[in-house]
């Protein structure tokens, strides 16, 4: 905080409530006093004018000093309290946004090309544009031709609503028409059960009637404001009906001007960029009406609560408390404070080893096989010597491995996992003649890399020390045995192909329990049950993801639905 900044005159307190409590301060020294008084009893043998004479008073100004320390870390605590605040600062607030109802004109109509290609690709672009560049605030899609669905319900989420626009046309409708009416009824339902009270609602058609003024007028007077983008061309165009007919569809302007008007809100034609958009204000719903404006530029700062200053001087006279350990309590947390920064306060011992643990686990996946053994030699468990071993048998340190082994089955005797692997790395140095660099049997071969391309699964996080990694056993078949080396590079030829059948055993031991149990049963299965799973699985690879097949059958539903209930609206 710039502590020039303070300025005196406009220093107030945002809980002034808050200084009611100072009034029990005398209340509390009284109470005090009187409680001194009474807990000597010589006061109630010795006459008062003789008591001066008689008693040596000790710890009066100590206790004076105390009870004064007391009343301040009193004040300081209430002051905070009642929130002294001298600054504004810019305050991140709630606006109003708008919510906005996309209804969009899916007859067949939609399907002219005076807007090239056709009404409904431009259709379908203009509302990906909105939903892209729209600044937050729910929104909703419906679709309408004789009646209208909804097909994206009110959502934050505009990317969601988005996924449907390519499975809009007008096959999806269950009935051909250009109901406008139906639309603006279904759209203001929607605010409504959403619990709005205010909105946009947003018309992507070429005409309206006098119904749809209706309509219009009587959603502005609940409080729904209603936009029309104008889709098409005057010049008109040709389409086919559904029922193979052939009409002319050309874009009524006035009729449209009339629909806004009488719904409280703008009208547009659609062009090629934004400006339609913007001027129909539907791209930031914060400024889609004028109250949400107000909100915005009235309410931009906000008075800074100060309080917290006066909790440091309050913690200080609250170590008095300790009398002869205050001084003692604040030697123990400088001295401590490093140490704990270091070990992080946030973590118990056992939350560190896991975290090292860890740690170890992705080296290991990494191929990280020397930092993997450093993190597991820094724990001193079964589980980490073990998984050190494993590490130290893929690096080719095949000594070093079987001392890791003897570590983990010094900590947990029987250790089969830890015997499995030990025994594995023995029988491949009885076969594997040692390189003679003093390395442990380590290889030098550059064809070895194929030994750290497939690290170790993660741990599960409920193991409190986990074995990831040292799952592995490095078994491999006593037949396979290296052809003996006549000169250098047979050797290497034999050490690259020894680790490579170390490395495919060590991959089939990381097969996870799902992998396993599937091969157990493919490799168990009849020849009639694989024909059938073959079968399925080529039948659900031919399952077509059609989102406007979903659409037809849910709005073919919903029709007969209200059909059958007598109704038109959702």
């Amino acid at each position: 905080m710039n502590l020039g900044a303070f300025d005196l005159s406009a220093f107030h307190l945002l809980r002034p409530h808050w200084l009611w409590a100072l009034l029990a301060l005398p209340l509390l020294a009284m109470w005090w006093r009187v409680r001194r008084r009474r807990a000597s009893v010589w006061r109630d043998t010795v006459d008062p004018h003789l008591l001066p004479h008689l008693l040596v008073e000790r710890g009066d100004a100590r206790v004076r000093a105390a009870w004064a320390v007391a009343a301040l870390a009193y004040v300081l605590a209430v002051v905070a309290l009642a929130g002294p605040s001298w600054r504004q600062v810019e305050q991140p607030l709630w606006q109003t946004r708008t919510p906005l109802v996309i209804a969009i004109d899916l007859s067949s109509a939609a399907l002219a090309a005076d807007l090239p290609p056709s009404r409904l690709a431009q259709a379908r672009a203009k509302t990906s544009t909105l939903l892209r560049e729209r600044m937050g605030g729910q929104v909703a899609l419906l679709a309408f031709a004789d009646d209208a669905f909804t097909v994206a319900p009110l959502t934050e989420d505009a990317a969601n609503v988005a996924l449907f626009l390519d499975a809009l046309a007008p096959d999806v409708m269950p009935v051909d028409g250009q109901r406008v009416d139906r639309a603006i009824e279904a759209s203001e339902k929607l605010l409504r059960q959403s619990g709005f009270d205010r909105g946009v609602i947003l018309l992507m058609t070429d005409h309206a009637d006098a119904a749809a003024r209706d309509a219009a007028a009587a959603a502005n007077r609940q409080g729904y404001r209603i936009n029309v983008l104008g889709l098409g061309a005057e010049a008109g165009a040709t389409y086919r009906r559904a029922d193979g007919s052939f009409a002319q569809a050309r874009l009524d302007e006035a009729s449209l001007r009339r629909l806004a008007s009488a719904g409280g809100g703008d009208y547009a034609s659609i062009d090629a960029g934004d400006a339609d958009l913007r001027a129909l204000g539907v791209l930031d719903p914060a400024s889609a009406s004028d109250d949400a404006r107000q909100v915005r530029d009235a309410r931009g700062h906000t008075w800074q609560d100060d309080g917290y200053w006066l909790l440091p001087p309050l913690m200080l006279l609250s170590l008095l408390a300790f009398r002869r350990r205050a001084a003692l309590a604040v030697v123990v947390l400088c001295i401590a404070w490093p140490q704990a920064h270091a070990a992080d306060w946030w973590q118990r011992v056992d939350q560190a080893e896991h975290a090292r643990m860890e740690e170890g686990h992705e080296a290991y996946r990494r191929g990280d096989f020397a930092g993997a053994t450093q993190r597991y030699q820094s724990l001193d468990s079964a589980d980490a010597h073990y998984n050190r071993g494993n590490a130290l048998a893929k690096a080719g340190q095949y000594p070093q491995a079987i001392d890791a082994y003897d570590e983990a089955l010094k900590r947990q005797p029987g250790m089969p996992d830890a015997i499995a692997n030990k025994a594995t790395v023995q029988a491949a140095m009885k076969r594997k003649p040692p390189s003679g660099d003093g390395g442990g049997g380590q290889s030098k071969s550059p064809k070895d890399s194929n030994a750290s391309k497939q690290p170790q699964d993660a741990p599960s996080q409920q193991q409190q020390t986990s074995k990831a990694p040292s799952q592995a056993k490095p078994h491999e078949s006593p037949s396979q045995a290296p052809p003996k080396p006549s000169d250098s590079n047979a050797q290497r030829d034999a050490d690259a192909a020894q680790r490579e059948r170390m490395q495919r055993a060590l991959e089939q031991q990381q097969k996870s329990p799902e992998q396993a149990r599937r091969e157990q049963a493919l490799a168990r299965e009849t020849p009639e049950q694989r024909e059938q799973r073959l079968a399925n699985e080529a039948w659900l690879r031919r399952v077509p993801d059609d989102p406007g097949g979903l659409l037809r059958e849910k709005f073919r539903i919903e029709h007969e639905r209200r059909q059958s209930q007598g109704g038109n609206n959702e």
